[in-house]
């Protein structure tokens, strides 16, 4: 087990503790650390209000002051802080509207979602387990702190979360909480698609996706959710890790004639240019039968988002989708033809628009943008060298 992020954040335990207040490690690093795994996040939990965590510490920075959480600024490195808290009764499924600070671990720990997520450690390492979570670690049994209805009719976000576990960690669902989920994944249709995104984002690239998608489909979950909800899901299959950005592209190139609109999902625009690319790849790979489209194949796209869409080949074939001859595209051709192109990029020939204006005295139009991507195209095929004389004859010549 390794413990090296729990002893740099250990001043933090033993200041608050030297000023009579309790604190200890909760969450997930609890959780990894017991399975042996890595450790990236430590969040601390204390019986100190964020009016005394910001009186013992130098300097702190109150991300989420309302909801207790204090960040502690220390050698450099920023820590989660946050007093034990109790919450009053949910809205809409989704917030509390009250959150009231307590004194007592118990307390804090039993409005947690799953009993792996609900151990606390202190700076000695000694485990406070209420609600048998190691057991269920050993188990491999994702299981919810108490009567499941209950913690699923807080914050519908659970269920996601604890398919997003399934899907990281391989565990099962307990039984209860399995049913639970089913009964309550409407209730999701309350949430912001920015929450269940940021847990679909990890929930699509667990090893163990597919018996987590699956479970997806059976309670039909992406049918309370914006732009899914357009889709048929039970005609995709997904077996194998990828991006959520690639598993919405192959949806829509699986199901094209479905209306729907990528904006609802509020991912960022580079997100969304990156679907509509390996959207363009897929629709495209089948149409490349010779060596100078496959040139200009691996020009347009780029080798490295070409490698990543041939990685999922199996996955385009479970799902009908056309894909690549692999004696014309494979990830050997695309590496080749990419050490050989003579241009990566447009900013990398030798002639711009204002030369080919100032050459053929010609006004400004369409026909530019056009002449650009025929020069390319000659480059590529090595009609012409990308040297600007020889490019400026080029289109004296065929202008």
């Amino acid at each position: 087990m390794t413990n090296t992020l729990f002893e740099k954040a250990k001043p933090i335990l033993e200041n608050l503790q030297s000023h009579s207040f309790q604190a200890y490690y909760v969450g997930g690093s609890v959780r990894d650390y017991i399975m042996n795994k890595s450790i990236h996040d430590i969040d601390i939990t204390t019986s100190a209000t964020p009016d005394e965590i910001e009186s013992i510490f130098e300097k702190t920075i109150p991300i989420g002051r309302e909801h207790g959480t204090i960040n502690v600024v220390y050698q450099g490195e920023q820590y989660e802080v946050t007093t034990f808290r109790a919450e009053g009764e949910y809205i809409d499924h989704r917030r509390p509207n009250e959150v009231y600070f307590v004194r007592n671990l118990f307390e804090d720990v039993k409005r947690r979602d799953f009993t792996m997520n609900a151990i606390a450690m202190d700076m000695h390492y000694q485990i406070h387990d209420y609600f048998n979570g190691q057991q269920d670690i050993a188990d491999k049994v994702i299981r919810t702190v108490g009567d499941p209805s209950e913690r699923f009719n807080e914050d519908a976000l659970r269920i996601i979360r604890g398919l997003r576990f399934q899907s990281q960690l391989g565990f099962q669902l307990d039984t209860d909480t399995f049913n639970a989920m089913e009964q309550h994944i409407s209730d999701i249709s309350h949430l912001s698609i920015e929450r269940i995104v940021v847990e679909l984002k990890k929930l699509m690239l667990g090893n163990a996706i597919k018996q987590s998608f699956n479970n997806l489909k059976q309670f039909q979950a992406f049918s309370y959710m914006p732009f899914f909800k357009h889709f048929d899901l039970s005609k995709i299959i997904i077996e194998q890790p990828m991006p959520l950005t690639v598993f919405i592209a192959l949806l829509k190139v699986q199901q094209p004639n479905t209306t729907s609109n990528i904006s609802d999902l509020k991912m960022s625009n580079q997100e969304k240019k990156y679907i509509n690319k390996i959207i363009e790849i897929i629709e495209d790979i089948p149409k490349v039968q010779t060596k100078l489209q496959l040139k200009l194949f691996v020009y347009d796209y780029g080798k490295e988002d070409i490698l990543e869409v041939l990685s999922y080949a199996d996955t385009l074939k479970v799902n009908n989708i056309a894909t690549n001859s692999p004696f014309i595209i494979n990830s050997r051709t695309i590496v080749e033809v990419a050490q050989t192109l003579p241009i990566h990029s447009r900013k990398e020939v030798d002639i711009n628009g204002k030369d080919i204006l100032t050459v053929t005295d010609k006004p400004s139009g369409p026909w530019l943008k056009a002449t650009l991507r025929e020069i390319e195209r000659a480059i590529i095929a090595g009609e012409v060298n990308n040297y600007q004389p020889e490019l400026i004859k080029w289109v004296k010549t065929h202008v």
